[in-house]
């Protein structure tokens, strides 16, 4: 909320800019909330007629696979130092847990990590500079990083906005017990849903941890 504020205070360029600069740092592998801002920004389009949903989408796009191809370049360039130094720098997101984690990824999947990683906050961050290190070719690179950033980009910018004017007209018909009411239904469905993800963690933990069976006869 307090994201959305300051982005109500500066003129529709500036919030423009914004977006685009924050969410392409973040892809270039520096640690930002590019999420928050862009959803933010969305929300605020939807109450705030200065603010057009499509540049806002456009530049969020632009944002997300320039910067990537710059993180790509740089992590073509720097290597696995360029990792080590990363995670001096920023051990809470460039840890060599986070970092094995993000090239198990990319050995399973390829050039979908880095479509699919857009979606993920850990490996929106790891993408670009992973992808180069890793040496993937860069065609293969550009076109899921293009695809991942029009439908991360572009797709979170339309529900966010929509979403943000049904709101806006559910205000106008309902009174504000109904908002309440709402809200507490969402509160409690994710409550539901996080509980059954630590389960589904805590499951695999235990998997993972339980001992090898030792066969007969060693």
């Amino acid at each position: 909320m307090h994201v959305q504020e300051w982005l109500d205070t500066v003129p529709a360029a500036a919030v423009y800019a914004v977006v685009g600069l924050v969410i392409g740092l973040e892809s270039l592998g520096i640690p930002l909330p590019g999420e928050i801002v862009l959803v933010s920004a969305a929300l605020l389009s939807s109450q705030h007629a200065g603010i057009n949903p499509v540049v806002l989408g456009v530049c969020a796009t632009v944002g997300a696979v320039v910067g990537d191809s710059i993180g790509y370049a740089i992590g073509r360039r720097g290597g696995r130092p360029l990792l080590a130094w990363l995670g001096k720098k920023f051990p809470k997101h460039f840890s060599e847990g986070h970092i094995a984690t993000a090239e198990r990824s990319f050995e399973k999947w390829g050039m979908w990590a880095v479509f699919f990683g857009r979606f993920v906050a850990l490996l929106r961050i790891f993408a670009g500079p992973l992808a180069g290190v890793l040496h993937m070719p860069y065609w293969r690179f550009l076109v899921a990083n293009v695809l991942g950033g029009i439908c991360w980009a572009g797709g979170t910018t339309a529900v966010i906005y929509y979403v943000g004017v049904v709101a806006e007209s559910w205000l106008k018909k309902f009174s504000w017990l109904g908002l309440v009411a709402a809200v507490l239904v969402g509160l409690v469905s994710m409550l539901v849903l996080k509980r059954k993800a630590k389960k589904a963690q805590e499951s695999a933990q235990r998997e993972t941890e339980e001992p090898e069976p030792v066969p007969a006869g060693e």
